[in-house]
């Protein structure tokens, strides 16, 4: 079985809106339901659970209802991070999936997830126990000296840009939150799923990504998002 847990327990004060931005509508569609269609319309989707801000898990089976979202099978509650949120969501499936089921991990406010890339960290996932989506760095990286000048860089042909949606077997999933949150490693700050299984010693393997798979944080991200929908693409394009 594959399982999908949804990331939705941030409050997006970033946005500077009156609600969190996993509920704004795009074109008379709230951003998370953008989301969680792409899982939906996936073959290899069995369930999704959404990791929820307190206060909206009525409003997120109501929208499920109406958008035809019917994998949705539990929403949790978020935490007070979103290392916190994810921890939740993973123990919330003990009783529910094996050890050898995979669990994608993704941000609600990520609404572009192509199928190609879901269906490419499935196949890592299953083959290495583990994949997150990741692309080649395109930029030039400078490290800084002295706050104003440099004299050292990183080579960019060593560096992956890693997002979501990642994925791992679920004994794998489970055994490091409880680890982590046992020796506190990895759960503090910006740490995320793939941050925290590198300090815990976890090998983790590259998956297929895309750059249209950006994350809604401010308003011209969102300026973004409406572009991608109304954008389509010019049959010359290989």
């Amino acid at each position: 079985m594959t399982v999908a847990i949804i990331i939705a327990g941030g409050s997006g004060a970033r946005m500077g809106q009156d609600i969190p931005k996993q509920f704004i509508n795009v074109y008379d569609k709230p951003v998370l339901i953008y989301t969680l269609e792409g899982f939906q319309k996936h073959p290899q989707i069995d369930a999704i659970e959404v990791v929820c801000i307190d206060g909206w898990h009525d409003v997120v089976w109501a929208y499920a209802k109406q958008f035809g979202i019917s994998k949705l099978k539990w929403i949790v509650s978020g935490g007070r991070t979103g290392q916190e949120s994810i921890r939740n969501g993973v123990y919330n499936l003990e009783d529910k999936v094996g050890p050898d089921d995979i669990i994608i991990i993704h941000d609600g406010i990520r609404p572009l997830v192509d199928e190609t890339v879901l269906t490419d960290v499935i196949i890592k996932a299953q083959e290495h126990g583990n994949a997150v989506t990741s692309l080649p760095y395109n930029e030039q990286i400078f490290v800084v000296d002295d706050e104003v000048s440099t004299t050292k860089f990183i080579p960019r042909e060593t560096l992956r840009r890693v997002s979501t949606p990642q994925a791992y077997r679920f004994d794998l999933l489970d055994l490091k939150y409880h680890e982590a949150y046992e020796k506190e490693i990895g759960i503090y700050g910006s740490h995320y799923t793939n941050t925290m299984m590198v300090e815990l010693g976890v090998r983790l393997y590259f998956a297929a990504g895309s750059d249209k798979n950006i994350k809604l944080t401010t308003k011209d991200d969102l300026e973004m998002f409406k572009a991608y929908l109304k954008s389509g693409k010019d049959n010359w394009l290989k």
